[in-house]
C-alpha cells in the first residue's frame, strides 16, 4: 500500500498536470494531449481525492471550473456560473448517476430527461438588454470570461436582436415569449464550425495559399479570440444555443421549454434535442448516435443527459464543479497521441502521391490504427510533422485516420523533417508540382503503380459491359495492357489467357469495347482520368475544342477561356499533352480508330442588363431557390457558372456561404445579395 507521502506527492502531481491541461485547452486552444488521456488523468485524481479527502485543495481542478484568462481581453464577470459537467462512459455509468440523485430527492424518481448533444465547439456567453445584443463573452474559467463581442458580431447566426423585441403589434409574432425578451437576458451557447463549412473553408484557405487548420473548434476558437475581427468574419462559424443562464422575468419551468422560448426568441437551436419519461429510452437515444455522429452536421464528443424540471436541478446543487442535475455521456475518444515511426509514399490513380504515416499502434475509437494519411507534402510542412514526433491522431467514424499534428511539447531533438520525393517512387520519372496547388503528381500515364486503377477507370467511365476490377487488373499483370490504348488493342486470343474466359465469354467483351469506340469525345477525355478534369469539364472542352488536335495545341490561356476551367486545371491538361508518353497513347487511339470529334458549341444570344456578365450563386437566398436565381439571371442575358475565377462578374451571396464567398473576396469579385440582384436586374 502506498505511503501517505506518495499519494500526497501523486495527488499534487496530478493537479499540476491536469491545471497545465486545461491552460493549454482553453486558453491557448493548442492541446497536447486527447479528451481520452485527460479523462483518465481527471478520474484518477477524483477517486484519489474520494478516497483521501483530506488531500482536496480548494484549487483542485475537481472542485472548480478549469481555465485561466488571457490577457488579450477585457475581463467579464458572468450572472451565474458557466460550469462543465460530470461525466458517463457507458449505460452502467448514466443509471449509477440517477440512482445518487434519486436518493438525494425522492422526485427525481418521477422525473422527465431532455437529451442534447455534447457540442464540441467554444462556450460563448450572450448578454441582451431589451432584446437587443450588447456584449458576449468567453467561458473563461467558468466565473469571468474574455470578452469577445466584436467578434461575435460578426456571426451570422447570431441574433443582435431578438423576435418579437420591437415595438408594436409586429406580424407574425407566434407567442407571448417571442412576443415580449425581457429586459435582460443572458444565455449560454457553443459557437461551431460545421464540418462542411470547415472542409470548404481549408479549401478555401489551399487555393489562396493560406493557412489550414487541424480542426474546427481550435479554429473558431482562435478565431473569435483574434483581435482582427476581419479575420473573424472570414471563418464558417456558426452557433448553437441551448440555456438561459440569467434572465429579468423570464421563469421557463424545464429545459425542454427553455429551448422552446430560446428558438422563439430566434436563437439557433439544435434539432437533435428530444424529451423522455424513461430514464432507458434517455440511454438508448444517447448510444444511438455514438455510431451515427458523423450524420451530424457538428462534431460531438457526446451527448448530454439534463432533468427537464429546471427547479429540480437548482434543488439538487452540486458536487464540487459538477450540477447534480445533469451529466455527459461521453463517447470513445477519436483523438489519441503515438509515435510517428515512419512515412510511406502511395501513387494513386491519377498521379497524386500521398504521404502516410506508420504509427506506433493505438487504439482510437475501439479500432487499433497503425497507418494514418498525412494529406500531403505541404500539410506536413505547415504543420511541421517531423519522423520521430509524437503526434496527434484523429479518427471520425469510417473515415481514414489522419495526424492532425504534432505535440510540440514532447520533441527530444532527434527528430527528422521530411522531405517530399523528386521523383516517383513508382517508375522513376520526375514528379509536379502545379503552381498554388498542394498534391505532388506522376504525370506518366504508363506508370506501373497507376495502371491497374487507370486501366480500370478508363473502362467504367467508357461503360464497357464486363471489362470490371478483376478483369483490367488482370489484364495488366499479364502485360496484356500496357496503356489504355491498349485495352481497344485486345484479341480474342488474349482474353482467352485470362482466367475465367471462354469463347462466348470472350466474344460478348469484344463486342462491348467496340461498341465503346463511339463514344463522345467528351467521354472519352474524361475516361483518360486527366488531373482535374472529369465529366462535366470534359463535356465543356470537347464542346469548346471539337477534337484532341485543337485541345492539344491550346495553352493554358486558352484553356481558361472555357467556364469552369482555372489555371490548376489548364495546368494539368498542359502537361499532360506535353507528356511524351500520353502523346503515344493518343497516337494508338487514332490508329484504333477511337477518335471522336465534337460540334462546336453555339454561343447563346440572350440579351438583357446581365448580357456578358458571369454570375456565381453561394449560400441560401431568402426567396430565390438555387434554380430560380440561375433562371432569373439567364432570363436577363447573364450566365451563371458553378466556381469564382477572374472572369466573374457578380458573386450573390446568401445564408451560410462556402468557400465561394472567401475566394470571391481575395479576387475583388463584386458580391451581391438577393435585393441588389434584383435592383440590378431592373
Amino acid at each position: 500500500m502506498a505511503s501517505s507521502k506518495s499519494l500526497a506527492a501523486r495527488v499534487e502531481a496530478l493537479r499540476r498536470e491536469l491545471h497545465e491541461h486545461l491552460y493549454r485547452y482553453h486558453v491557448l486552444s493548442a492541446p497536447t494531449i486527447s479528451d481520452l488521456e485527460y479523462d483518465a488523468l481527471f478520474k484518477e485524481l477524483q477517486a484519489l481525492e474520494a478516497e483521501h479527502p483530506e488531500l482536496r485543495t480548494p484549487d483542485s481542478p475537481t472542485v472548480r471550473v478549469g481555465g485561466t484568462i488571457s490577457e488579450k481581453f477585457e475581463k467579464v464577470r458572468h450572472p451565474g456560473p458557466i460550469l462543465s459537467l460530470s461525466n458517463c462512459f457507458d449505460a452502467d455509468d448514466v443509471r449509477a448517476w440517477f440512482e445518487r440523485i434519486r436518493k438525494l430527492d425522492p422526485r427525481v424518481a418521477e422525473a422527465a430527461f431532455v437529451v442534447e448533444p455534447k457540442i464540441d465547439g467554444l462556450t460563448v456567453v450572450l448578454h441582451y438588454r431589451d432584446g437587443v445584443f450588447v456584449q458576449g463573452a468567453t467561458r473563461g474559467d467558468g466565473e469571468i470570461g474574455e470578452d469577445i463581442t466584436p467578434n461575435l458580431r460578426t456571426l451570422r447566426k447570431l441574433p443582435l436582436r431578438l423576435r418579437g423585441a420591437d415595438e408594436g403589434s409586429g406580424k407574425g409574432r407566434r407567442r407571448a415569449a417571442a412576443a415580449a425578451p425581457p429586459p435582460v437576458l443572458v444565455v449560454r451557447g457553443e459557437a461551431v464550425i460545421y464540418t462542411t463549412d470547415f472542409e470548404r473553408f481549408n479549401q478555401a484557405q489551399i487555393a489562396k495559399n493560406g493557412r489550414t487548420f487541424a480542426n474546427p473548434r481550435n479554429t473558431a476558437s482562435g478565431a473569435l479570440r483574434n483581435l482582427d475581427t476581419t479575420l473573424t468574419a472570414a471563418v464558417p462559424i456558426s452557433l448553437l444555443c441551448y440555456q438561459v443562464v440569467a434572465a429579468e422575468g423570464l421563469t421557463p419551468g424545464t429545459q425542454w421549454e427553455t429551448l422552446t422560448y430560446l428558438r422563439d426568441f430566434g436563437f439557433p437551436v439544435s434539432d437533435v434535442a428530444r424529451r423522455f419519461t424513461a430514464l432507458e429510452d434517455a440511454i438508448t437515444y444517447c448510444q444511438s448516435f455514438a455510431d451515427k455522429r458523423d450524420s451530424l452536421p457538428f462534431e460531438i464528443d457526446g451527448m448530454v443527459i439534463k432533468l427537464d424540471d429546471l427547479r429540480l436541478q437548482t434543488d439538487l446543487g452540486f458536487v464540487g464543479k459538477d450540477p447534480r442535475g445533469a451529466t455527459a455521456f461521453k463517447f470513445p475518444a477519436r483523438e489519441v497521441t503515438t509515435q510517428l515511426v515512419d512515412v510511406t509514399v502511395d501513387v494513386g490513380r491519377t498521379g497524386k502521391i500521398t504521404p502516410t504515416a506508420v504509427l506506433e499502434p493505438v487504439e482510437v475509437g475501439g479500432v487499433t490504427v497503425r497507418n494514418a494519411t498525412l494529406h500531403n507534402f505541404d500539410y506536413i510542412r505547415d504543420n511541421d510533422i517531423r519522423l520521430g514526433d509524437r503526434v496527434l491522431l484523429k479518427r471520425s467514424g469510417d473515415v481514414i485516420p489522419y495526424v492532425i499534428g504534432p505535440v510540440l511539447e514532447a520533441r527530444t531533438g532527434g527528430e527528422k523533417k521530411i522531405k517530399p520525393p523528386k521523383t516517383c517512387p513508382s517508375c522513376g520519372e520526375p514528379v509536379q508540382q502545379a503552381e498554388g496547388e498542394v498534391d505532388v503528381f506522376c504525370v506518366n500515364s504508363a506508370c506501373p503503380a497507376q495502371l491497374n486503377r487507370v486501366v480500370e477507370y478508363f473502362g467504367a467511365v467508357l461503360d464497357i459491359e464486363g471489362f470490371g476490377e478483376k478483369i483490367a487488373h488482370a489484364s495488366v499483370e499479364q502485360g496484356k495492357v500496357r496503356d489504355v490504348a491498349d485495352v481497344f488493342t485486345l484479341s480474342k486470343e488474349a482474353l482467352l489467357d485470362l482466367p475465367g474466359f471462354a469463347d462466348k465469354k470472350a466474344d460478348k467483351l469484344l463486342a462491348a469495347i467496340q461498341a465503346a469506340k463511339t463514344r463522345p469525345l467528351g467521354r472519352l477525355l474524361a475516361a483518360l482520368g486527366i488531373r482535374g478534369i472529369g465529366f462535366v469539364a470534359a463535356n465543356d472542352l470537347a464542346a469548346h475544342f471539337g477534337s484532341f488536335d485543337a485541345l492539344g495545341a491550346a495553352d493554358a490561356e486558352t484553356l481558361q477561356q472555357v467556364d469552369g476551367i482555372g489555371p490548376s486545371a489548364s495546368a494539368a491538361v498542359v502537361e499532360w499533352f506535353a507528356e511524351k508518353r500520353n502523346r503515344a497513347v493518343l497516337d494508338k487511339l487514332r490508329v484504333a480508330g477511337v477518335w471522336p470529334t465534337a460540334a462546336p458549341k453555339v454561343a447563346s444570344t440572350a440579351a438583357g442588363p446581365f448580357t456578358g456578365q458571369t454570375f456565381v450563386i453561394t449560400g441560401t437566398l431568402p426567396t430565390l431557390g438555387r434554380d430560380e436565381a440561375k433562371e432569373y439571371i439567364e432570363a436577363r442575358g447573364g450566365k451563371v457558372t458553378d466556381s469564382v475565377s477572374k472572369k466573374t462578374s457578380y458573386l450573390v451571396l446568401g445564408e451560410s456561404p462556402g468557400s465561394k464567398l472567401a475566394k470571391a473576396q481575395s479576387l475583388g469579385v463584386t458580391i451581391l445579395d438577393e435585393a441588389a440582384l434584383r435592383t440590378l436586374g431592373g
